[in-house]
């Protein structure tokens, strides 16, 4: 008895459905994207791939915390992104619960490319796991001295970080931002002192003093009396 084989009409023999050529684009895509990685360079606000676990996945770099040689900031995000399908589908896959993470370069593959899809927990329809070999990026106090003339001439008088929680730093902002009032134009002659409150600079981490090893306060007041001596 002979077989009859049967085709669908309007399909010509061995060519693919639009939804499995879609696939095979993007495999075709992931591989290019794995043997053509283009180079990450430090201070580029371009999205970066890097790896978690066996996954890779996309991030933004946080700007002012991206020159570090070993380590920066950046923020995860889904694949998709900027596109609106894709914010529920971060919600629900915890993307957007990460906020700024220290990203060691060397996990870095090089700038995102879209074949890096594919790769991501995302793609797999998995919830980033609760921890992806990334510690928090925090926030920091600069206590500035700026001339009086309103120029952006001055310096730095301390740095203060980092905090592992925001609430901790605004407190102490709160507290030095009291401690200065009615003082910023005096305390160091020809400068407004004021506090700023900004994401911790993990390329300078050297710079700052650790703000839970003293009193924030007594930290200012040693600042200015260096100064001033």
């Amino acid at each position: 008895m002979k077989r009859r084989f049967f085709r669908r009409c309007g399909h010509a023999p061995g060519a693919l459905f639009p939804e499995d050529q879609a696939v095979v684009d993007q495999f075709h895509a992931m591989l290019t994207a794995l043997r053509n990685p283009e180079p990450w360079a430090p201070g580029s606000a371009r999205d970066i791939a890097l790896r978690v676990g066996p996954f890779v996945e996309r991030a933004h770099t946080r700007p002012g915390d991206d020159y570090g040689p070993d380590l920066i900031a950046v923020a995860l995000v889904h694949p998709n992104t900027p596109y609106a399908a894709a914010y529920l589908h971060s919600r629900q896959l915890g993307y957007t619960e990460r906020g700024w993470l220290r990203c060691e370069t060397s996990a870095i593959l090089g700038f995102w490319q879209p074949g890096y899809a594919m790769l991501t927990h995302a793609a797999a329809n998995l919830p980033l796991p609760d921890d992806v070999g990334m510690e928090l990026a925090h926030y920091a106090l600069y206590i500035e001295a700026r001339k009086r003339d309103d120029s952006l001439d001055g310096y730095t008088l301390l740095r203060l970080g980092s905090y592992t929680q925001t609430r901790h730093a605004q407190q102490d902002y709160d507290r030095l931002t009291a401690t200065l009032e009615g003082r910023e134009t005096t305390v160091v002659p020809g400068f407004r002192v004021s506090a700023r409150y900004a994401p911790f600079d993990v390329s300078d981490h050297q710079l700052f003093t650790d703000p839970y090893e003293a009193d924030a306060v007594a930290l200012l007041n040693a600042a200015i009396a260096g100064v001033s001596a």
